[in-house]
């Protein structure tokens, strides 16, 4: 048995980071984000196991190798919960710390900070950083009271357990671990003590695409052009159709009750101000010269389909969403019933966050008067960083 194991989770799929592989295998700066992650913890007097997706034990393996690290390399499973317990169940040591290879820029001080706490006499220790947003409640009925973030700390990793103690909370979760994206919430429902020493800006997890680009610019060696300014740009578009349509109600990506907005297409103004305002931040035009404003072949189709169309022109000419937000206005339909719904969709569809918001005109105008419906979207794009020269195994 070993006095330290530090447990690398790098399982997760990496949906919202949009590189089409898993997060901890995309490439930013020139290294894999978990080869980068390792290379910050090559002077922790611990052993390594790596957590990955099954299938990719091999590439792990050699991005180990790269970045320096003697790594025992095991399968991860459906939930983060299961994969740190296959680590652990990997990890022969008095001492285990359990990080997010996502959290790739985390400095070797906060490592340290962590082991020192426990060597110490601590049985769990986490990194936190205090809340500087203001927060808010949420509910059905929308946002309520303000949270005193006074009290509130953010998670950061690695988080630090006696082994004994975090295997035997494991236990005690059972089923129910599944739902917890925290190790040391599960300790503490124990009863144990969790220690809490200070985090580091720098130990922000790679997440989204705009967390890449941080990440980027922050590995950039200096004086170079990545170091500087990143590349975005913003566009604005807007779109009004009048009820009327033949078909259903379609708007935001979803099916709503009531008659449809008439036009060539489906009428989803929502869909069409956020192509216009894509393309309108790359400088590549709008949606009647992508796709024409009444080609038959777009007879009642789907906002969807000029998204798509929009995204695979961006790509073309190198660049790609950051972000998106839209607000519709008019009587109807209700925006905030769905909103929720209609950001997961619109979210999906763009590979980047959209937000969705609604409001009237206080009954000005043809959309005061319930006549159609209006909206104004606006887009955040960036240039895309050019991908690796080299595979994972290289």
């Amino acid at each position: 048995m070993t006095d330290t194991a530090i447990i690398v989770v790098a399982a997760g799929s990496g949906t919202r980071l949009g590189r089409g592989t898993p997060k901890a295998f995309a490439s930013v700066a020139g290294a894999t984000i978990l080869e980068h992650a390792l290379r910050r913890l090559a002077g922790v007097d611990a052993s390594v196991v790596l957590v990955v997706p099954a299938g990719f034990e091999a590439d792990a393996s050699a991005i180990a190798e790269r970045a320096g690290a003697a790594a025992t390399v095991v399968a991860g499973g459906a939930t983060r919960a299961d994969s740190v317990a296959a680590g652990l169940e990997a990890a022969d040591a008095r001492l285990v710390l359990v990080h997010d290879a996502a959290r790739a820029l985390t400095p070797a001080a906060q490592v340290e900070r962590v082991l020192g706490a426990l060597r110490a006499g601590a049985r769990a220790v986490v990194p936190v950083l205090p809340v500087v947003d203001t927060i808010r409640e949420a509910g059905d009925e929308g946002l309520g009271a303000i949270v005193d973030r006074s009290a509130l700390r953010a998670m950061q990793t690695p988080q630090g357990f006696d082994a004994q103690l975090l295997r035997r909370a494991y236990e005690a979760a059972g089923d129910a671990r599944g739902a917890s994206t925290d190790d040391a919430q599960l300790v503490q429902a124990l009863g144990e003590a969790v220690v809490a020493v200070a985090g580091d800006e720098l130990a922000f997890k790679i997440t989204t695409p705009a967390d890449a680009d941080r990440a980027e610019a922050l590995l950039a060696p200096p004086g170079s052009a990545a170091a500087g300014a990143l590349e975005i740009r913003t566009g604005i578009g807007v779109d009004v159709h009048a009820f009327g349509g033949e078909g259903p109600l379609r708007l935001a990506g979803l099916e709503w009750e009531g008659q449809g907005l008439a036009g060539h297409s489906d009428g989803d103004a929502a869909c069409h101000a956020i192509v216009d305002a894509l393309l309108g931040a790359a400088g590549l035009g709008d949606i009647g010269g992508l796709v024409g404003v009444d080609d038959p072949q777009h007879a009642g189709a789907h906002g969807e389909v000029f998204v798509r169309a929009a995204l695979a022109r961006l790509a073309e000419h190198g660049w790609v969403p950051v972000n998106v937000s839209v607000q519709v206005l008019g009587v109807r339909p209700r925006i905030g019933s769905r909103r929720d719904e209609a950001q997961r969709v619109l979210s999906a569809l763009v590979g980047a966050p959209v937000s969705v918001s609604g409001t009237t005109t206080d009954g000005l105008g043809a959309i005061g008067r319930g006549e159609g419906v209006q909206a104004i979207a606006t887009a955040l794009i960036r240039r895309a960083a050019a991908p690796p020269h080299r595979s994972l195994t290289d």
